[in-house]
């Protein structure tokens, strides 16, 4: 039997490109998504995987989720924590909810879907769980304290999960690209883009599948010897 993998944001942009790469690789994949149901619709009609409705900001739902996910597909062997929402303003004219919104859904999600799935990678000795953080993470931005702290705290959060999962075959891994032309890109002015591709040393904006075939290295059996580490897929924009 194929491993499960369960990737959140999954039906779209980079969380699309990773569940295209692991079913391409044989896995049993399930994507999750947060409220567009045209293109989760879209998404399964166009990649054959099926799509879960959850939002992963909410505690309770997580753990429902992954009940229905295990009771079709199998037990969750990978978790790709890949969810996440911008909110942006300097801090003088961020309001609590843009500030809560990204907390929530971009880290307290990691929470959320780790803790659903931890306890039988535990029992199986064995799991794969990747959380994608973000450049800003690492040098922060301009106007966005909220998704900056949020995907800071990503990065603690693996290291301190990779020490506790990793006598039971758990190894718990983070990305952090740097920008990717997804939707969100797409939507900067070009005049910006530029800008932002001129700090890029490889000339370039990142493609989604460059953060995909990452992530598959992190899932896979092989890469057992690998955790509490975070890989910079940024083009060398950023070097820690």
């Amino acid at each position: 039997m194929s491993r499960v993998v369960v990737v959140t944001g999954g039906t779209r942009g980079i969380g699309e490109e990773i569940c295209v790469e692991h079913k391409a690789a044989g896995y049993t994949v399930a994507a999750i998504y947060g409220g567009n149901d045209e293109a989760a619709k879209a998404f399964t009609e166009r990649t054959g995987i099926n799509a879960y409705k959850c939002d992963v900001s909410d505690y309770d739902a997580c753990q429902e989720a992954v009940q229905v996910i295990e009771k079709e597909l199998g037990p969750v062997d990978i978790l790709v924590n890949n969810a996440g929402i911008t909110r942006d303003g300097a801090m003088h004219k961020m309001d609590f909810e843009r500030w809560n919104a990204v907390i929530q859904t971009n880290l307290s999600s990691c929470f959320n879907m780790s803790k659903a799935v931890i306890d039988g990678m535990r029992e199986r000795e064995f799991g794969r769980i990747v959380n994608i953080g973000s450049v800003n993470g690492r040098a922060g931005q301009y106007g966005q304290v909220n998704y900056a702290a949020a995907k800071s705290g990503i990065h603690g959060f693996t290291k301190a999960l990779a020490l506790e999962g990793a006598s039971k075959g758990i190894t718990v891994n983070a990305i952090a690209p740097g920008y990717v032309l997804t939707d969100m890109v797409r939507a900067v002015p070009q005049k910006v883009l530029d800008k932002i591709i001129a700090t890029i040393p490889v000339g370039r904006l990142g493609d989604p599948g460059d953060i995909a075939r990452a992530v598959m290295f992190l899932t896979s059996d092989g890469s057992g010897f690998v955790t509490g580490s975070t890989l910079d897929v940024n083009g060398g924009q950023h070097m820690y």
